[in-house]
């Protein structure tokens, strides 16, 4: 079992280390499956983010845990951009509101 918990690690440190920003959301960008996955969906493409990657965590139940071991965070969506962990749905609200969010953004050339 750590061998497949290692696997899921893996998965995700890739992912998020060769998409310069990623979402791990719950549902898809064209269809979220909660209010909070649709927010920050909504405010990524209010600064402009392209090629968005998102991970859809109700696919599957280890990444869906996975990725909260892998930040510390206990909530989903979770934000990484270049790698980095950016937050939550309320920490991406905060960047918008600050417009940092965009000069985040503006610094992987989207």
């Amino acid at each position: 079992m750590a061998e497949q918990q290692q696997t899921v690690q893996e998965f995700i440190r890739q992912t998020v280390t060769e998409n310069p920003v990623v979402l791990f959301m719950k549902g898809t960008a064209q269809f979220p499956q909660c209010g909070f996955s649709g927010r920050a969906i909504s405010l990524l493409k209010a600064n402009g983010a392209k090629g968005l990657v998102t991970v859809n965590v109700l696919e599957d139940d280890e990444v869906r845990q996975g990725i909260k071991e892998f930040a510390n965070w206990p909530t989903i969506p979770q934000l990484y951009v270049k790698g980095e962990f950016i937050g939550g749905s309320d920490i991406i609200g905060e960047l918008h509101e600050t417009g940092e969010l965009k000069k985040i953004l503006e610094t992987v050339g989207i």
